[in-house]
């Protein structure tokens, strides 16, 4: 029987996607770098019928590639080889009832963040991470490539607040540990195995994820620096003095310039700054008096204070527009990288130099996460499938002693990267684990580790029709 056909039979003739106009969405990700022709789009509806799916193309030597949101920035979630299938998990998007004396909630894997912050919103709750994308990623793909976000520097990243997981496996079983029990160290994690693993060894189907307390008194400051060094010292001062301290992100007066041309405003600080901190303070009762003193042991004279919701989210709109800002200039390179603090200044110094130096007038906007080191870097100026400059910023995060991936996922981006960044034995006990749970490589091949049905990793963009 012809593959199509058997999928109709498992999640209705209205969920198989064959005609370029409708499966064309769902071939390309956000950046506009990747993408190529899938096979066909299968839409199920519950684990059951992800299930189903899997066994018919396992039978029929599919690939799959599960997709959430779409809103990836490493080629992991989009087809590359042209004869994949493409699981889009989105009608999966039910979410429970909050427990609240455990603080756990369950969701599909299609629900939005979104969606998860505001059932956790009425039930007096938060989801405790947060970034600009919340309205369109989804959890399943939050937690297959641990993603961060601001609030990580507090709550942790994905991995932090997965309490169970439901998966199907490249055989169509279905693993479910589901019972939130804080304590069952009886064999293996496979939960913990599967978070982070950006659907190659399974496909995340429901999580129970654990929530934070509430925090609704807030203060952010945006404090205008001279240098990377002075943002370090900030840092400092806030762990030590403001335990109510959240989030301490970054940015450069470059992608400020960016942002505020694209939203067409004027700058709320003056005279502009080299290094912009933009911190942001949670508790129970009003903690700016804390975020003030700690700002005034680290010298700080001039900061811009927001107390309420609009002004906040006013300057978080001057972090949070990068994305945006730089999209609208050109199709970027996104690079997400990790280093470790010591070594922030010489990484945001060198970029720069580097980037020039691969691609002449190529440019770099730079800004990310001070409280753990992690840079997104975005090059502008370069082809598509021209990685020079790429290979330059990765290189230089390893010399930095850091990595190549913080928060976005290796994907196929970066997969030709992996062994340079963990070495060879680490990334042979992946591929040992990965033949265990998908031998015969169906499980979004190509992403992360190279897989044999590819001669070398995808680069760039492939034609979508």
């Amino acid at each position: 029987m012809e593959l199509a056909q058997a999928l109709r039979e498992v999640v209705g003739a209205t969920h198989v996607l064959v005609d370029p106009e409708l499966t064309g969405p769902y071939e390309r990700d956000w950046t506009g770098r990747f993408g190529g022709r899938a096979r066909l789009v299968a839409r199920p509806a519950d684990t059951a019928q992800v299930a189903e799916v899997v066994r018919r193309c396992a039978a029929s030597g599919a690939a799959l590639i599960p997709q959430g949101g779409n809103t990836g920035l490493v080629g992991a979630s989009v087809p590359r080889a042209g004869d994949e299938v493409l699981l889009s998990l989105r009608r999966l998007n039910a979410i429970g009832e909050v427990d609240a004396a455990l603080g756990h909630v369950a969701a599909g894997a299609g629900a939005t963040l979104g969606a998860v912050q505001a059932v956790a919103k009425a039930a007096g709750l938060d989801a405790g991470l947060d970034f600009a994308a919340r309205d369109s990623c989804t959890l399943g793909g939050v937690v297959a490539c641990d993603a961060g976000g601001a609030r990580a520097l507090r709550h942790g990243t994905a991995r932090a607040h997965v309490a169970g997981l439901e998966a199907v496996l490249a055989d169509g079983t279905v693993l479910s540990r589901m019972s939130g029990l804080t304590k069952d160290n009886a064999g293996y994690d496979l939960p913990s195995l599967l978070v982070g693993s950006e659907g190659t060894l399974g496909i995340l189907t429901r999580v129970l994820w654990r929530l934070v307390p509430r925090l609704d008194a807030r203060v952010a400051a945006l404090v205008p620096l001279a240098s990377v060094e002075d943002a370090a010292g900030l840092l400092a001062a806030l762990r030590a003095r403001a335990p109510s301290l959240e989030s301490c992100d970054f940015f450069l007066d470059e992608g400020l310039s960016l942002v505020l041309a694209h939203q067409r405003r004027g700058s709320p600080l003056q005279p502009r700054s080299p290094v912009y901190v933009l911190a942001e303070c949670a508790a129970r009762s009003d903690p700016t008096d804390e975020l003030a003193a700690a700002l005034e042991r680290a010298g700080i004279e001039d900061a811009l204070i927001a107390d309420d919701t609009v002004s906040r989210e006013r300057l978080w709109s001057l972090r949070e527009g990068h994305t945006e800002a730089i999209s609208a200039a050109g199709v970027p390179h996104k690079l997400d990288v990790g280093v470790p603090l010591a070594a922030l200044g010489r990484f945001l110094d060198e970029v720069p130099r580097v980037v020039e130096a691969a691609v002449p007038g190529a440019r770099a906007i730079l800004f990310g996460h001070l409280g753990d080191g992690n840079v997104h870097v975005n090059v502008l100026g370069p082809d598509a499938d021209d990685e020079r400059a790429d290979d330059a910023v990765l290189e230089l995060a390893l010399a930095c002693g850091g990595t190549i991936s913080a928060e976005h996922g290796v994907g196929v981006a970066k997969a030709r990267w992996l062994e340079r960044a963990r070495g060879a034995d680490e990334v042979a006990a992946m591929r040992a684990i990965k033949r265990a749970l998908d031998p015969d490589g169906l499980l979004n091949p190509g992403a992360v580790l190279p897989a044999s049905r590819y001669t070398s990793p995808p680069r760039g963009c492939s034609s979508v029709g």
